[in-house]
């Protein structure tokens, strides 16, 4: 079983920074694909960026692409999302995700197997 833990969500203002974390209570973390996904009451689960468990390739949503930074230290069992240039558009619950060694569509919710609970993330203007 695999437990994800995210934090470091909050306020800020438009423009601002906030680094989100993601532990994982499992013995393989090397072994999984991460992914950050979004939502909002309003809006279904919106990929948002991903890290093969290789680590050799990096994708990001176009909407925080060039503002956001996905990176992943297995040493620490650890996954992080840098968001800068936030936008009151990005306002949402954050959530990160794990897929056992995917070689699927890492920008589907249906490829990962552990959730985390979500961090909620807000961008006032």
């Amino acid at each position: 079983q695999v437990q994800l833990v995210e934090f470091g969500g909050g306020v800020v203002q438009s423009g601002g920074s906030l680094r989100l974390f993601c532990a994982a209570f499992v013995r393989t973390f090397i072994s999984y694909t991460m992914g950050w996904f979004r939502q909002t009451p309003v809006k279904e689960r919106v990929f948002v960026a991903a890290i093969r468990w290789s680590g050799d390739n990096l994708g990001y949503a176009d909407s925080v692409k060039g503002r956001f930074t996905i990176s992943k230290d297995n040493a620490k069992n650890t996954e992080y999302l840098q968001m800068d240039s936030l936008k009151p558009e990005d306002t949402a619950v954050y959530s990160c995700a794990a897929a056992f060694l995917s070689r699927g569509d890492y920008r589907i919710w249906e490829e990962y197997d552990y959730w985390g609970q979500g961090t909620q993330v807000t961008v006032s203007s």
